[in-house]
């Protein structure tokens, strides 16, 4: 945790945050690493980098989620965004829209909203090399 050696600022991915039973919150929370939520939370919860965010059957979460990684078991009034993966447990309740790449849902989960997938972005393919575009039409105009 106080490791000097650890110079860009970045929380190590092993490092977890706990909102524990009985606490709560009462804004925006943006965090690094892992936050694991046990209580109460009216505000969005936004995960950056390699981030990994879990909600307990104990969770009560009013607001957006948005990270990479998502685990929910608890319950959830907001839209939640799942950059790679959303895991829901079998008691994970969500009032709100969906979106995710990849889903892993236990049956006893329930969403009351869309669910959206979101592939990885489209690549675009390079421009072609302007030699190559003439030497391709000069040789069809020779075949012609």
């Amino acid at each position: 945790m106080f490791n000097s050696n650890r110079k860009d600022g970045r929380a190590a991915p092993d490092v977890t945050t706990l909102i524990a039973a009985g606490t709560e919150i009462h804004g925006d929370i943006q965090f690094k690493g892992r936050l694991h939520v046990d209580g109460l939370v009216e505000g969005a919860i936004r995960g950056d980098g390699d981030s990994m965010l879990t909600l307990s059957e104990q969770a009560r979460v009013t607001g957006e989620l948005t990270a990479p990684h998502i685990v929910i078991n608890g319950e959830v009034t907001g839209d939640v965004t799942a950059f790679d993966r959303l895991e829901l447990a079998s008691n994970a309740r969500v009032e709100g829209n969906v979106f995710y790449k990849v889903l892993e849902m236990s049956a006893g989960a329930r969403i009351n909203g869309k669910m959206v997938h979101r592939p990885d972005a489209p690549r675009q393919l390079p421009k072609p090399d302007a030699q190559a575009t003439a030497a391709v039409a000069a040789e069809s105009q020779e075949t012609a």
